[in-house]
């Protein structure tokens, strides 16, 4: 598919939409609409047309993983013994798999991969580590970095 066809020009509305809704997805279209400064149907249309060419990817509860007590973060460097496509797709694939990977980010650099693991303890770590990690498809080695601290995390 051509992501062109899919793109919107956007103006000023649109910006304005975009960033009221990052701040607060639960709002009506009714608030929207007065918040950006237009009336509720073309507010309606530029929401709708945002949705369909991919801006607003979608709506979801953000559950604090803390209060959950998942407040153990790892990095996780991974070396693949593999590189090409089809081993890049495989290991892709199966990462997605793994709940605790909460973020993963294919790097240009002395690894391959760099990912966020969220757990609820170091043992429960260790165990995603060596049980789910370690046995994706291609991986070589990995190293793991221990996040002693959060002080500024995205919330999406």
């Amino acid at each position: 598919m051509d992501i062109s066809t899919n793109l919107v020009d956007l103006d000023e509305f649109d910006r304005r939409i975009l960033a009221v809704l990052a701040d607060d997805g639960r709002m009506t279209v009714t608030e929207l609409a007065k918040r950006v400064g237009l009336s509720k149907t073309p507010c309606m249309v530029r929401f709708k047309r945002l949705v369909d060419a991919r801006y607003i990817l979608g709506f979801r509860a953000i559950i604090d993983p803390v209060k959950l007590g998942m407040d153990h973060i790892a990095f996780a460097e991974v070396k693949l013994s593999d590189t090409r496509e089809k081993a890049l797709e495989e290991f892709n694939t199966a990462v997605r798999r793994i709940p605790e990977v909460e973020e993963c980010h294919m790097i240009a650099g002395n690894f391959d991969y760099l990912l966020k693991v969220r757990t609820s303890d170091i043992r429960k770590y260790r165990a995603v580590l060596g049980e789910k990690i370690s046995s994706l498809p291609h991986v070589a080695n990995t190293s793991t970095f221990v996040a002693m601290q959060t002080v500024r995390e995205a919330v999406a």
